[in-house]
Parts: C-alpha cells; structure tokens; sequence
C-alpha cells in the first residue's frame, strides 16, 4: 500500500474493501464507467474508491488481472504519485488518499481512493441536462492547456473525466496511464480525443448542446494556435 497518513491514519486492506463499506451503509455507486468506482462516506472524510478494470479486447481474457512488472509500474502506484506530483503543483485533481495491489504470481490487481471533489458532476452529465454557457466551455480550455502546459498527457480525456463543481470549477480526474512528457503531438490528440468523446456524448441530445460558438470558446480558452487550433473551431 501508499497512503498520505495526513488523510488516512494507519491504512489496512479494509479501507478498499467495498463490501465491508456497504455493510457500514457506507458505499454508493459513483456512475457508469468501465472502473469499478464508489463514493465512501467515512463521516467527515468523502471518499471515491476505484477498482482497476481492464477494458477493451484485454478484458476477454481478464476484467482485472494485469501483467506483474515490478511495483513501481503498477498502475495504481503510479497514478498515486502522479496525482501527488498534480496535487502539490496546485492542478485542479483529486487529491490522493491510498493505493494498493494484490499481487498472485505473474499478475496483479489494484485500487485507488482518492478525496471526493465537493458538489462536482460529470461534463457528460451536465450535456444531459442541458446546454453550457459559452463561459463554461472556455474555463474548460484553459484548464486542459494548464494540464498540457504542465507536460501532463492524460490517456483517457473525455467529458465523463472532467468535472465541474457548483462554483464551476473545471477537474480533470481518472488520471490511469497518464505521464509527464515534453511538448509533442500527444497535445493535438488529447484535444482530438476529447472532441470525439462530446460528439458522441451529444449524438442523441438536442443539437444546442454542441452549437453558439462551443469550439471556439474551447479554443480560445485554450489559447495555442500551435495545436489543432483549427480542430476544435469545426465540426
């Protein structure tokens, strides 16, 4: 295990099991996903629990079993130290709680707990609810161009991955796979990838959702005509 002491006290392979959470009355479900997530309530701590979950072809063969290469190439050590690298340069992610894996012979399973982020939902929530303000979408660039220009690449940017909170904050969360790395073209597909995932989201939504200037104010807000400026200006 890692675990911030500071948060979590003396951790035990209790505190990620959801089924004594749910005995406690304790557990909710944190939404559809591919992961295994959970809100904890702990009295005054709230919590989100995640369970790694393969997806694609790879979970034919296992839901949640991963290749053992060492321990500090697990996925929830890593996104760990990652979130705490995040946290402490003052980027808008959940803060860290604890991590584990369960090692058996060539494979390994893991979760991660993390701080839950007050009063925040989900951008694909918000869609389905109704269209944004051009406000909205602009805070939106800026924080990503704050993650990018931090060298942060996060390997799943969609609109279920970044949250707003009642103040309108912008969150980036689910940051499984993500990396440091210099300036290069994995920029343009974050971008990229995030445009596919609103397209997609707002298919079957009333077609305000995606008009009245929406790319260009995530263009502008992100403000570097050197990335796929264009991208985002088009449907």
């Amino acid at each position: 295990m890692l675990y911030d002491a500071s948060r979590v006290g003396n951790a035990s392979p209790a505190l990620f099991d959801a089924n004594a959470w749910h005995a406690q009355g304790a557990l909710a479900a944190a939404g559809a996903g591919r992961g295994s997530a959970y809100f904890i309530d702990a009295g005054d701590r709230q919590w989100v629990l995640r369970h790694y979950r393969r997806g694609g072809w790879a979970a034919r063969f296992s839901a949640d079993a991963y290749f053992w290469s060492g321990e500090e190439r697990t996925r929830p050590f890593r996104e760990w130290r990652l979130l705490r690298e995040l946290h402490a340069a003052a980027l808008p992610v959940p803060v860290p709680v604890a991590a584990r894996y369960c090692r058996r012979g060539l494979t390994y399973r893991g979760d991660l707990i993390t701080e839950r982020i007050p009063n925040a939902r989900p951008l694909s929530a918000l869609l389905q609810m109704g269209p944004l303000p051009v406000s909205t979408w602009r805070d939106v660039g800026k924080c990503i161009r704050r993650f990018h220009a931090a060298g942060v690449c996060h390997a799943d940017l969609n609109a279920h991955n970044i949250l707003l909170d009642d103040s309108q904050r912008v969150y980036v969360v689910d940051f499984d796979r993500g990396s440091r790395r210099a300036p290069g073209a994995w920029r343009a597909a974050n971008l990229a990838r995030l445009k596919r995932s609103l397209l997609k989201i707002c298919r079957d939504l009333p077609g305000d959702r995606l008009e009245n200037g929406v790319w260009t104010a995530l263009a502008d807000g992100y403000d570097d005509s050197g990335v796929t400026h264009e991208a985002w200006r088009r449907r």
